[in-house]
């Protein structure tokens, strides 16, 4: 009997780490490994797995070309900590990549794909922000589903959390219309884009989090964006989170005002 009892045990190991190796996998090879740049705008990210579980789950961040010149960056959380949620955030991002190439309001790309995600007919559900820059205006459009709000920071003294309204998360409501926010990025600066892993725990306030995250990019807002993203993702130790957690951030500078 206890030769058997140890046999299952290490089949249920096994089963385990396999299981963990193809989440991490499938993780890996789903973040981007490079993001794309333009004069005056630089992008860093970082990624950190969860505590728990199969320490990996469905936090993404991502950035791509699209037409007319313009850059797209998106950052995300699926819902859920295993190889489902890996799998399921390879397919919200490859959704948003393939319809955002092809419409230009970011939106209306949400719109587009929460419906796609809806039809899949999945369990899941994520939340988004994604942004759309273009060089030739300077003008930086966003929109959001159910997902934080972006944090900045500019050189001539100003800086806040960006509560711009927004829509539920994709995959849960048809028919959702996203607004879109549009800014001119005209003083240099920096906009962090996060997960709530990075902000918020078990008794540690979200509040509290994106106010920690202001601290550090008015400190240095025109800081090197790795280097800030690395101080920004310091902000989860402080949480005692267990969530996974991604951070995205855009330096840009002067070069961009029209």
């Amino acid at each position: 009997m206890l030769g058997e009892l140890t046999a299952q045990a290490r089949e249920g190991a096994e089963l385990q780490q396999a299981r963990v190796e193809l989440a991490e996998a499938l993780q890996r090879e789903m973040l981007p490994a490079t993001l794309p740049g333009l004069p005056g705008l630089r992008a860093a990210a970082r990624y950190a797995p969860a505590r728990t579980g199969l320490e990996i789950g469905g936090d993404w961040y991502d950035g791509f070309e699209v037409a007319g010149g313009a850059l797209a960056f998106s950052i995300g959380d699926v819902q859920g900590h295993d190889v489902a949620a890996a799998a399921f955030m390879g397919q919200v991002r490859i959704c948003l990549r393939a319809v955002g190439a092809v419409v230009a309001d970011p939106g209306e790309v949400l719109s587009r794909a929460n419906e796609v995600l809806l039809a899949m007919d999945r369990e899941l559900f994520a939340t988004c922000t994604l942004l759309r820059f273009d060089p030739a205006t300077g003008m930086l459009e966003s929109a959001r589903a159910g997902h934080v709000p972006t944090v900045w920071a500019t050189e001539d003294g100003r800086s806040g959390v960006a509560e711009d309204a927004g829509g539920p998360p994709l995959g849960t409501v048809p028919g959702v219309v996203y607004p879109v926010a549009r800014r001119r990025l005209e003083a240099a600066g920096s906009l962090v884009l996060l997960t709530d892993g990075v902000v918020e725990g078990p008794s540690f306030p979200i509040e509290e989090g994106l106010e920690q995250v202001a601290a550090i990019l008015r400190a240095d807002p025109g800081g090197d964006p790795d280097g800030l993203a690395a101080e920004v993702m310091r902000v989860a130790d402080s949480t005692g989170h267990a969530d996974d957690a991604a951070v995205l951030v855009l330096s840009h500078g002067p070069a961009h005002a029209p």
